[in-house]
């Protein structure tokens, strides 16, 4: 039997923190441009879970997933709705697409290497996953973000694990 990963740090947001966007820019030194809520979010999390594992970026060879059961839910619904006026506008439509989340995140975690989104409804399905698949040295980061869905009961969330493979 494999030995379980070790987690060296772990961040909740649910919900996040009323100023939340004020405590992103006051992080990053400016506020993201051109992401939609839900990549800010993700990089919300992101970000404070590094800050509590004492790292000031993912280091090389650390594998980056991020999952969600509805991802960018409002630009994506703001992009049907552009469609049916007409063409979506091209920011919008973007905010609309996981991978932009994933190159913010790249961005502001200055980091490079393999990154993947996943939809899903059971975490510990998708960290099981993980752990089975990957061969990360420098180990994982792993965020489960949901920008909310009211009509379903869903909060606002942005969930976080650092995790190290077992020595």
């Amino acid at each position: 039997m494999t030995q379980p990963w070790r987690t060296v740090a772990h961040f909740v947001a649910e919900p996040p923190e009323p100023l939340w966007r004020d405590a992103l820019a006051a992080r990053l030194g400016q506020r993201p441009r051109r992401i939609g809520t839900w990549a800010e979010l993700a990089l919300y999390g992101a970000r404070r879970c590094l800050d509590l594992a004492g790292e000031t970026s993912l280091p090389p060879g650390a594998a980056l997933r991020v999952a969600s059961l509805f991802g960018p839910n409002s630009a994506t619904r703001s992009s049907v709705e552009q469609c049916r006026s007409g063409l979506p506008m091209p920011f919008g439509f973007l905010q609309s697409q996981p991978s932009q989340m994933l190159a913010a995140l790249s961005q502001h975690l200055g980091w490079q290497g393999d990154a993947r989104f996943v939809a899903c409804r059971d975490a510990e399905a998708v960290l099981a996953l993980l752990q089975r698949e990957a061969d990360h040295p420098t180990g994982l980061l792993l965020g489960w973000v949901e920008e909310g869905n009211e009509a379903r009961g869903l909060p606002m969330r942005s969930e976080w694990w650092r995790l190290l493979p077992p020595a």
